[in-house]
């Protein structure tokens, strides 16, 4: 089912939205919480509604490997089986072939499995399906995304590869027209930071036409400023009445930066790794409250965000649970992130709709850049 986007503001480049879906609508700027394993590390999926996410991604090649796609349908996919009442979308493992380095040829990707060494093997056609019994409203299709810096022969195979599987997947998907009924099969544009391959690829895969678009192969290794023209290139040539994702960016100078380009989606494991690893997210910037100074300190996490789940406790105390490696920390910490960055993109979006995105863009560069 196409993903049909409603404005509702724009301001310069910048917009907002409603998203309809065939499970559900939500609004855009929106930022996806990662459930790799159909779990948000430390939090359940009553956390996630209490913190008003609205669409969680749950990982493809993951969960086709435990509990295995089929338990998962069985349950009546993934939603159902988490509890999780809100929407989801899947990766389609694109991204484990970025990081994982399997073997890649033209069919498609051969994994070790990561839990017993298996050989698993991905294709544009399985992704489809393997996702179809996950049953996430939203569905990605199969990719190759390159590490940049990358030399032009990678760009080109990447780019080429990705429009192959692209249509592949995509002949798949409608030839399934129950899977096509419930959910939306997204496409991935590639290319690096070249400019007539991003161009290209973004014409090759309006040319095999999707639900929905999404802009991968971007903050994997280039700077920020590097990100920028490719990323505008691709979203001035995106259908304006459907929704563009930016594929893995979690961080606030980058979300006010992709969002000015005309990005509505945008996920990101940062803010939950960044917990559990003490660096809390505040008004002021980042904090790591793993330095000492931090001991004896009284004030809350972020004495500007008192909606902060943890900010009955003292910087002193969530140190002490992180230092002395109390879960309890790590899961007080991860609910702080999550809403401060959900917050966030809800002052984003404000932003916007009063005509105060520029203003809003500079201050938040000026803390986060």
């Amino acid at each position: 089912m196409k993903a049909d986007f409603a404005a509702v503001a724009a301001d310069g480049g910048a917009r907002t939205g409603i998203v309809k879906l065939a499970g559900g609508t939500f609004r855009t700027p929106c930022f996806m919480p990662v459930g790799t394993r159909g779990a948000v590390r430390h939090l359940s999926s009553t956390d996630l509604a209490d913190l008003g996410a609205e669409v969680v991604l749950g990982n493809t090649y993951h969960l086709m490997l435990r509990p295995g796609a089929e338990v998962v349908r069985a349950h009546g996919g993934l939603a159902a089986f988490a509890g999780w009442d809100g929407l989801t979308l899947t990766d389609s493992g694109g991204y484990q072939i970025f990081s994982l380095q399997p073997k890649v040829d033209d069919e498609g990707a051969t994994f070790r499995s990561i839990y017993d060494g298996s050989t698993q093997i991905l294709k544009p056609e399985t992704a489809a399906d393997i996702q179809a019994d996950l049953g996430a409203d939203i569905q990605m299709v199969l990719d190759v995304c390159p590490a940049l810096p990358a030399s032009d022969s990678v760009l080109r195979s990447a780019v080429d590869r990705t429009a192959d599987w692209a249509a592949r997947g995509r002949r798949f998907f409608l030839e399934h027209p129950d899977a096509e009924a419930r959910q939306s099969q997204f496409g991935i544009v590639q290319g690096g930071t070249d400019l007539a391959l991003r161009i290209e690829s973004t014409e090759r895969t309006l040319g095999v036409g999707f639900d929905g678009y999404a802009v991968g192969g971007l903050s994997v290794g280039e700077t920020r400023d590097e990100m920028l023209e490719p990323l505008a290139v691709v979203t001035g040539l995106l259908p304006s009445d459907q929704p563009r994702y930016f594929m893995g960016l979690g961080d606030p100078a980058g979300l006010v930066e992709v969002v000015a380009a005309g990005i509505d989606m945008f996920d990101c494991v940062l803010p939950t790794r960044h917990a559990r690893h003490g660096s809390v997210f505040t008004m002021d910037g980042r904090l790591n409250l793993r330095n000492a100074r931090f001991a004896a300190d009284e004030a809350p996490l972020d004495p500007d965000f008192p909606e902060s789940p943890a900010f009955r406790w003292s910087r002193a105390y969530l140190r002490h649970l992180l230092m002395t490696d109390e879960p309890t920390g790590r899961r007080l910490l991860t609910l702080h992130n999550l809403a401060w960055l959900l917050a966030f993109v809800d002052r984003l979006r404000e932003a916007i709709e009063s005509g105060n995105f520029e203003a809003f863009r500079a201050r938040t560069l000026q803390v986060w850049g």
